[in-house]
């Protein structure tokens, strides 16, 4: 059999696709099927059918999973088809990846309301006109019991403990729930459903996204290639990105905050932030590597032109210069910022305080300046929060409001208060 030839413009065409999506991923899976996929979508003008599914488990997308989204993006403005899959349903169960124990359980109510926000969010980053969005629930709900065993007998329970997670787990003595098992076959079932050729995931996610091969062969289709992404390191510089371990930076936060929680990352995540979570040329990312390998220069301007350009991506264009304005005002000169949010006796009533006797934990909460009271002790316990630059140390600490007072919480969070 001969081999078929390969026009030139399409080989032209293929290399440049392979090398705008090939960037930042740690592995394209089977790769020579990959292109050959690849290949066959720009010879027959047939868009790849790309999917990623997210879980909505909390409220905000951070810059840890635009990873995936701006891969996605990639692949859309290379003429491929987006498809999104929301996961109802696989949330409601929880993906035990990387889990040392059982999730815990959300509602539907709570997972759904989180959906919306995910939504909008996701649509900052792609073309929403050009991407297909499904609940895995449009088909699991209508899944009866047969079908349900049909999809299990797809694979073995030896296989499902092949995940480091599980049998780290079972070694240990830590209980799998049953539920637990069943989470790669939905994941996987969902490439079935909407007959995905490409699917991407974080490194972590391999398993379920080789386990959709698997399934999608067992009904029929032709199996999905599969792209791995690196998971990006939180702020904290030691653990993944995550909102319950709160070293997370969010594409919807005020740009003073973005800006301010990027220039707290480590020197040495700036290069990984300007590869996996900018649009910066490859020319750049080079001449910033060379920048920070070289221990006479100050890498602060070149962390916060990445905080710069973090802001500008997320918020009106100009937004992340006003933010390094402000922030070089602040902290380097450590000045109050030109605008803060404001509180007056009104506001104070409306929250449920006495602006004669204001309980600041409950103030912080209320104003949204700590996502809960817990948080809000914890932060004054530590010595972060002050009154006019005066430490607060007492979580039980109450005032009046009888001057204009300014409350620094952390860093970057400050509220005006002001009296009648």
């Amino acid at each position: 059999m001969t081999e078929k030839t390969v026009s030139p413009d399409t080989q032209k065409e293929l290399d440049r696709q392979l090398r705008i999506l090939s960037r930042g991923v740690v592995e394209l899976l089977p790769r020579e099927e990959f292109i050959t996929k690849l290949q066959r979508a720009i010879e027959e003008r047939r868009p790849l059918r790309v999917k990623q599914g997210f879980d909505p488990t909390a409220p905000d997308i951070h810059l840890g999973h635009t990873i995936g989204v701006r891969k996605l993006r990639q692949f859309q403005e290379l003429g491929h088809k987006i498809v999104l899959i929301v996961g109802d349903y696989t949330a409601m169960v929880g993906d035990p990846s990387g889990q040392s124990a059982t999730r815990p359980k959300l509602s539907y109510d709570e997972i759904m309301k989180n959906a919306e926000t995910y939504q909008k969010q996701f649509f900052k980053i792609l073309d929403k006109s050009k991407t297909e969005i499904h609940f895995n629930g449009e088909w699991f709900r209508k899944m009866d019991f047969v079908e349900i065993m049909n999809l299990a007998t797809r694979f073995t329970v030896a296989r499902l403990l092949e995940r480091d997670d599980f049998s780290i787990r079972l070694k240990s003595g830590v209980p799998i729930s049953l539920h637990e098992l069943f989470y790669p076959l939905m994941q996987a079932y969902d490439s079935v459903a909407i007959k995905a050729d490409v699917e991407l995931g974080a490194t972590e996610q391999t398993f379920n996204l080789l386990a959709g091969r698997t399934i999608q062969e067992a009904y029929g289709l032709e199996p999905q290639c599969i792209l791995t992404l690196p998971i990006l390191i939180g702020v904290d510089g030691k653990q993944r990105m995550s909102k319950s371990l709160g070293n997370y930076i969010g594409i919807d936060e005020p740009p003073g905050e973005i800006f301010g929680k990027v220039m707290s990352i480590p020197d040495d995540l700036i290069y990984d932030y300007f590869e996996l979570a900018t649009d910066v040329s490859l020319e750049r990312l080079q001449q910033i590597k060379q920048v920070l390998s070289d221990s006479n220069i100050n890498p602060m301007d070149t962390k916060r032109e990445l905080a710069e350009t973090l802001v500008d991506m997320y918020h009106p264009a100009g937004s992340g210069r006003l933010a390094r304005e402000e922030f070089d005002r602040v902290f380097s000169r450590k000045l109050l910022p030109n605008e803060m949010p404001k509180v007056g006796p009104n506001e104070l009533v409306a929250f449920g305080l006495d602006p004669k006797a204001v309980y600041l934990v409950h103030l912080m909460t209320k104003a949204g300046l700590t996502r809960s009271n817990s948080e809000a002790r914890k932060l004054i316990e530590a010595g972060g929060v002050s009154l006019d630059d005066e430490k607060i140390t007492d979580s039980n600490y109450e005032f009046e409001l009888a001057k204009e007072t300014v409350l620094k919480v952390g860093k970057r969070r400050f509220l005006k208060l002001m009296p009648a």
